[in-house]
């Protein structure tokens, strides 16, 4: 039996000899917080359990996915019905049509549905739809916002790009981008600018409407109702990537919360329960433009897998309105219990939330609402709180520039462990921030 930080080690280096990094998407190498490596063997609830066995209070939830919790027994039973009538046909099925027909349901405006197998995926498909019925090719797109890694939206993006401090990627080539304008998140006045100045050449504007990539960040009302308005006035689209809000901050998404209704909506995470499922989705008119019923082109081979429909219509049939008073309660709780405990420490700090997104900035007081203003937060000491909220059995997503996620599995006990772990990591990191530098130091 290997000893328990050996069979870590033991897996990591296998990873590394046969995977870029060791890993399967960059932000799990966990270099950015200083720490790693972490392989996970399952979860339940509100809990993972990694390669040693210890219990971690995940807040990464699948990265939003897991609105559930972890293996939630109706899900898990979904999933294995599914399973037991085959993984895939390459045909539609009733279960994709059920999945369809509740996404149209919740979420106002959408008429049609069509899936793909991620996020990704479905902004592109999105981009291309805006385009084409526009027939105009310049997207504008805003600093801080991640939509995926395809080429025209790798530029200024959020998430791992931030993360890894890379501010786009060697092999996207500048004609990729070069239709991409990319401006300040909420400022209306420079969108304004920009639809004075091109705004009949513009085919749509995609944005997150409470952005989930630079920490959270939500869009202001006047910026939202600004670019609704922009492109009506100029027979521009308006795209919502909710790929990370969708059923999880309203039943209806970020549109309901908000009350501004965009043109396309771009989905994934929730609606997949932790399998791999994107959707764009729309109004018929717009919709209709993809074939077969139309001249654009998009397609799947594995779109709409069975499997992961199932998943994803269980769990969106369990989140009702007392989920939803739910997991609002239990975000709040939290919320409240980093902000005490901050001041308890005299540790500057802004915790923001919106529904069951949260995430802390260290350094500042005021709410971020730019991408500028979260790079000014002290993301160094969010790396020490990651390490230390480790080691004290809760794990965070392992950068400042990512959403933390409540499930409907952290009850209140999940929620004291956590403020539990947190107060004894603030009392370190209050040392830390206090201790004297050593003379000799660089400054």
């Amino acid at each position: 039996m290997l000893t328990a930080p050996a069979r870590t080690e033991q897996l990591a280096a296998r990873a590394a000899r046969v995977m870029p990094g060791g890993v399967s998407s960059p932000v799990r190498a966990l270099r950015a917080v200083g720490d790693g490596p972490l392989f996970v063997d399952r979860g339940r609830g509100s809990r993972l359990f990694d390669a040693e066995g210890a219990a971690l209070i995940d807040y990464v939830c699948s990265w939003g996915a897991a609105i559930a919790g972890h293996a939630h027994p109706l899900v898990i039973e979904s999933v294995e019905r599914a399973v037991r009538d085959g993984l895939g046909f390459g045909a539609s099925t009733r279960i994709e049509v059920e999945l369809a027909e509740e996404i149209a349901d919740r979420v106002p405006g959408i008429e049609r549905v069509r899936f793909v197998c991620s996020g990704t995926e479905a902004v592109m498909s999105a981009v291309r739809l805006a385009r084409a019925a526009t027939q105009r090719d310049l997207i504008v797109k805003f600093e801080g916002c991640y939509h995926g890694h395809s080429d025209a939206l790798l530029a200024a993006a959020g998430s791992g790009l931030a993360t890894l401090g890379l501010p786009g990627s060697p092999g996207v080539p500048q004609a990729a981008a070069r239709d991409t304008i990319v401006l300040p998140f909420n400022d209306q006045s420079r969108l304004e600018a920009i639809f004075d100045e091109l705004g009949e050449r513009i085919a749509c504007i995609i944005l997150e409407p409470i952005a989930g990539n630079m920490g959270v960040v939500p869009a202001g009302p006047a910026f939202l109702l600004a670019a609704r308005r922009l492109t009506d006035e100029h027979g521009a689209l308006l795209i919502f990537d909710e790929v990370m809000t969708g059923f999880r901050v309203a039943r209806g998404g970020a549109q309901e919360r908000l009350g501004v209704r965009a043109d396309l909506v771009t989905l994934g995470k929730v609606i997949g329960g932790g399998l791999p499922v994107g959707a764009y989705a729309g109004r018929a008119s717009l919709m209709d433009l993809v074939a077969p019923a139309g001249p654009v082109y998009q397609a799947g081979t594995l779109a709409g897998n069975p499997v992961a429909v199932a998943a994803g219509l269980a769990t969106l049939r369990l989140l009702d309105n007392r989920a939803y008073e739910q997991l609002e309660a239990m975000g709040q709780l939290l919320q409240h219990g980093l902000v005490d405990g901050c001041a308890r420490r005299r540790i500057e700090a802004h915790v923001e939330r919106v529904g069951s997104m949260i995430s802390i900035f260290f350094g500042i007081h005021a709410p971020p609402r730019s991408y500028a203003q979260v790079r000014a937060a002290d993301h160094e000491s969010f790396a020490a709180f990651f390490r230390a909220m480790r080691a004290r059995g809760v794990l965070l997503p392992p950068s400042g520039f990512e959403s933390w996620f409540v499930s409907l599995a952290h009850d209140r006990s999940a929620i004291a462990g956590t403020l539990d772990a947190a107060a004894n990591a603030l009392q370190a990191l209050e040392c830390s921030l206090a201790a004297p530098v050593p003379q000799g130091s660089e400054s």
